[in-house]
């Protein structure tokens, strides 16, 4: 094939073509939305299994994607092959289950090929289709119209139109899903523990904080070089000025030792408690991660003692340990 001089306005032109043509698609879904979508919604909240997604070609990329939203936003599903479940995959699929088959001419032959055995299991399928009157329709319980005029493709062979009507029919379904059951915040990040939300809904202070021997903490009566020792031994950057009922009664932190010096103090006199910041601000083990981090920037602070309900001390934490837990 020979290659042709690149016309940057065709090229865009094409591209903007495409742009409206799978926009037109998605609305003309909007425009066909009914009882149907209402009814398969139900029936997904009834199931008691898994919502099971099946398509071929480039649908079965649709599925994947859609049976991932499922899973992360509430509903148990999963993807299987109509290839696969020819050879012995379809075991997978058990009564309690529902399955969503996506084609857009409703005549995949591996689709078709199973949909009998589907049916004789009392599986109840729920069609996304453009094909009314094809085979997956037939056997469909419920069919959800994905069906497009024409694809983005100029040739109007090659599957785009039609697969973003597919995705976003799936989407649609999803988050009405999630809001029917009532999903939240905290309920996705459940899904995704390992993603910036899970670690911010997930991470308590206990998860992250400094306990025991590594707070480092003085009596009232410390020297300033006591206090040296304690901040450079544990490697918090402050200590800790301690009361007899274990309360943090104060804070004294490096950057106060490096004013002192600046300032000519003589640091052979002074206790930890004529030196220390009163009342230094506390979180509980219990609270998020991200509240201390909050906190911390409402306050312009970089460091937070950890207390308990009696206002004990029981840990510490600074930025640097929200941030190697990735909570900032």
């Amino acid at each position: 094939m020979s290659s042709l001089p690149l016309d940057p306005d065709a090229l865009l032109a094409r591209a903007r073509a495409t742009f409206d043509i799978e926009a037109a698609a998605v609305l003309g879904l909007k425009a066909r939305l009914g009882e149907s979508f209402v009814e398969a919604v139900r029936r997904i909240l009834e199931v008691r299994g898994r919502v099971v997604v099946m398509g071929m070609g480039k649908s079965g990329h649709v599925g994947r994607k859609i049976a991932a939203t499922l899973a992360s936003t509430g509903t148990p599903a999963m993807f299987v092959h109509p290839a696969e479940a020819s050879h012995g995959d379809l075991g997978m699929i058990k009564t309690v289950d529902i399955v969503i088959g996506i084609s857009n001419s409703g005549e995949s032959d591996e689709l078709a090929a199973i949909l009998p055995v589907i049916k004789r299991q009392g599986v109840p399928l729920i069609a996304m289709t453009g094909g009314h009157q094809s085979t997956l329709a037939r056997h469909a319980d419920l069919v959800i119209d994905t069906g497009v005029d024409k694809e983005a493709c100029p040739l109007n062979l090659a599957p785009t139109a039609s697969t973003t009507a597919q995705m976003a029919m799936g989407d649609a379904l999803a988050v009405a899903l999630l809001d029917a059951r009532g999903f939240g915040t905290e309920d996705y990040a459940r899904s995704h523990p390992g993603g910036a939300l899970g670690r911010k809904l997930l991470t308590h202070v206990s998860d992250v904080m400094r306990s025991g021997d590594a707070v480092p903490r003085v009596s009232p009566t410390a020297g300033i070089t006591e206090l040296m020792r304690a901040m450079s031994n544990q490697g918090f950057g402050a200590a800790a000025v301690m009361d007899e009922a274990g309360r943090a009664a104060g804070i004294f932190t490096d950057g106060d030792l490096r004013r002192l010096i600046e300032a000519g103090a003589d640091l052979r006199t002074p206790t930890a408690a004529d030196v220390m910041h009163r009342n230094p601000r506390t979180v509980r083990a219990d609270a998020l991660a991200v509240e201390a981090a909050e906190l911390m920037e409402q306050h312009g602070i970089t460091r937070l003692f950890v207390v308990d309900a009696d206002g004990r001390l029981t840990g510490a934490l600074n930025t640097t340990d929200l941030m190697r837990a990735k909570v900032i």
